[in-house]
């Protein structure tokens, strides 16, 4: 598992927008499996979870992502999973690092 915490600016609208595009336009096999969003009090969260084919290690793994806005700031979480062949601990990572290696690149294409 891996995970990235980091915050911008802007409407949580337009930036889960952004990123569902470039998630899904980041790899062939990149697939939204669903999302949930909703407001208490103010406050605007939305979840959404990815998945993909990991080349590397011959599974799917999937991404996790948080967003909670208010007032124009946007805490984002993204906690990747999946990816490992083994039964009862983790060998093989690769294809979670590099699913959240693209979401980074994502957040810094919106930061400009």
């Amino acid at each position: 598992m891996a995970k990235y915490v980091t915050n911008v600016r802007g409407s949580l609208t337009a930036f889960s927008s952004y990123l569902e595009g470039r998630i899904l336009n980041g790899s062939m096999s990149a697939s939204k499996e669903d999302e949930f969003c909703t407001e208490v009090n103010g406050v605007r969260v939305c979840v959404q979870v990815y998945e993909r084919y990991s080349y590397m290690g011959g599974n799917r793994v999937s991404l996790n992502v948080t967003m909670v806005e208010q007032d124009g700031y946007i805490q984002v979480a993204a906690i990747t999973s999946g990816g490992s062949q083994a039964m009862f601990f983790k060998i093989n990572t690769f294809g979670e690092e590099a699913f959240l290696d693209k979401f980074k690149e994502a957040i810094e294409g919106y930061r400009g």
